[in-house]
């Protein structure tokens, strides 16, 4: 593949590259460059951490890229999440990595890592500490972004050091490139401003297109922040389709999801045809009934998104088929994961954390 077309695979990817250049450049000289994304564990992981993740590791794949997947436990101890229980975080990401392995994910040429087989390196804490020697507690605290934190939020020292390890992390596993999600865009560029400064590199930033989620966006001009208040989380699990999630979860959730009449931009239904269904499928079927105008078939976005502006296509027959298909793109990964004995045990163990924090709530 010349370097033209890798670079397109990877336009599709990113959503903002810093810099495109410095992305051709890196092609030019470098045959297999070293791409990573990383994730702090939870209970559960939603369709934008499996599904289009999986879509976007493939295309990296297909360039050429090498790809590290980082559970990233210490990460998410630091952040205090599971009440800062270090083993139950480390179980969310072992249950992590099954998922992923799930996803259709080509598992075959990813390479998983967990934070926990890299902090017992001196080497590591070195960098690290080289990191955060160059990076003053102001910029620190406006990277909190990162962790899910807003900069007038009180942080603990814990998650003050947070984004150096984070920036250390991408010299630790060598990478060329950062392909995250633009929630994590100020820790790379912090990254690519510190690194060579430090003895390493200016890493390449490619920052994904984050999913929204169900509900309704808040009301505000485009931006980086506003977009992270629109992006599926599962502090929201309302607004969230997981992966783990039933047939009958998927058409609830969707059914009373976000979805207005001839509107294309910041409507979660078709952000989950462009994102995900087109990617995964060649066609898209909207099935309805003869005296509403029959089935209509789709065979690429822009086609959908002109019948839908035109209101030529009900929110709800839109609606139905997004969550068709979703289910047919999980029904294979669920189906993976019953069978996984190693992947039920870790899913028991963290349903019994929820079933314990739910009964502490309640007394």
């Amino acid at each position: 593949m010349d370097v033209e077309s890798r670079l397109d695979l990877i336009k599709q990817v990113g959503e903002e590259i810093v810099t495109e250049e410095d992305l051709k450049t890196l092609f030019e000289t470098k045959q297999h460059p070293i791409a990573y994304d990383g994730f702090e564990p939870s209970a559960v992981a939603h369709i934008a951490q499996g599904i289009l993740r999986a879509i976007n590791v493939n295309k990296m794949l297909k360039a050429g890229c090498k790809f590290k997947i980082y559970a990233a436990d210490w990460h998410a101890w630091t952040n205090l999440k599971f009440g800062g229980d270090l083993h139950k975080i480390q179980v969310a990401g072992d249950y992590l990595i099954e998922v992923w392995k799930a996803s259709g994910m080509d598992v075959d040429k990813v390479k998983f890592i967990r934070a926990s087989d890299v902090v017992d390196s001196q080497e590591y804490w070195k960098k690290v500490m080289k990191i955060a020697q160059n990076v003053t507690v102001k910029r620190a605290i406006r990277c909190g972004q990162i962790m899910g934190r807003k900069e007038d939020e009180v942080l603990q020292a814990s998650q003050i050091i947070y984004p150096c390890m984070q920036c250390a992390d991408i010299f630790e596993f060598e990478a060329d490139i950062t392909q995250l999600g633009m929630d994590q865009k100020k820790c790379n560029i912090l990254a690519r401003e510190v690194g060579e400064k430090v003895g390493f590199w200016k890493p390449v930033v490619v920052s994904h297109h984050m999913l929204m989620g169900l509900g309704e966006p808040p009301k505000g001009e485009k931006s980086v922040d506003r977009a992270i208040e629109m992006k599926m989380s599962k502090s929201n699990p309302a607004s969230a389709i997981f992966m783990t999630d039933s047939e009958e979860d998927i058409k609830k959730k969707i059914s009373k999801a976000y979805c207005p009449a001839k509107q294309v931009d910041e409507n979660p239904m078709m952000e989950y045809s462009k994102y995900l269904i087109f990617e995964m499928f060649d066609v898209m079927e909207i099935s309805r009934p003869e005296k509403f105008g029959g089935d209509l078939l789709f065979e690429n976005y822009e086609k959908l998104a002109k019948v839908y502006s035109e209101g030529k296509l009900h929110p709800m027959d839109l609606k139905n088929s997004v969550a068709e298909n979703i289910n047919m793109m999980l029904e294979p990964v669920r189906e993976k994961l019953r069978k996984s004995k190693n992947a039920q045990k870790l899913k028991e163990e963290l349903d019994s954390y929820k079933e314990e924090a739910e009964k502490q709530n309640t007394q």
